[in-house]
């Protein structure tokens, strides 16, 4: 069972550059990544304990291929946050709506959400970014593979297009 020490070891050696990318960190915990093209689009993601489809870890995580890539990695690094915050209200499974609602708690996907921005949007990263001279928005977003709302919410500063 991975830690929050364990799992900060793994995003240290994920987070060397942006984007960050959510499968390789996904597997490395022992979870596979599934996209699934039967999904309505208002279903963003799930994860959920699966012999069939799971890693190491005896869970899998599945998206809506359909959705945008920025989106489909949100929803990644959301799900990953709650096998790392939430695993013991996993139970069969979490789906996430296109709003990141699953019937858990707002507090307990309000926490997802934060964790999510931070495995995709790291400080030291974002700051090192506009160093560079990437200080837009949506220049940011595009340089994380986020969306530009992400990017926004990220930096408590509005977007507007």
């Amino acid at each position: 069972m991975i830690t929050i020490l364990d799992f900060n070891d793994v995003l240290k050696r994920h987070q060397k550059e942006a984007p960050v990318q959510t499968v390789p960190i996904a597997n490395e915990i022992g979870i596979d990544v599934y996209k699934t093209l039967e999904w309505p689009n208002d279903l963003s993601g799930m994860i959920q304990k699966s012999e069939e489809y799971a890693g190491e870890s005896g869970y899998a995580i599945f998206v809506n291929a359909s959705h945008p890539e920025t989106r489909r990695r949100f929803t990644i690094a959301h799900e990953i946050s709650h096998f790392v915050l939430h695993r013991n209200l996993i139970g069969d499974g979490i789906k996430d709506d296109a709003l990141y609602r699953s019937g858990l708690s707002s507090a307990v996907e309000a926490g997802a959400n934060r964790l999510a921005a931070d495995i995709l949007m790291p400080w030291r990263l974002i700051n090192s970014a506009i160093d560079k001279g990437i200080d837009r928005i949506d220049a940011l977003a595009v340089h994380f593979n986020v969306s530009k709302s992400a990017m926004s919410i990220r930096l408590g500063v509005p977007y507007e297009s």
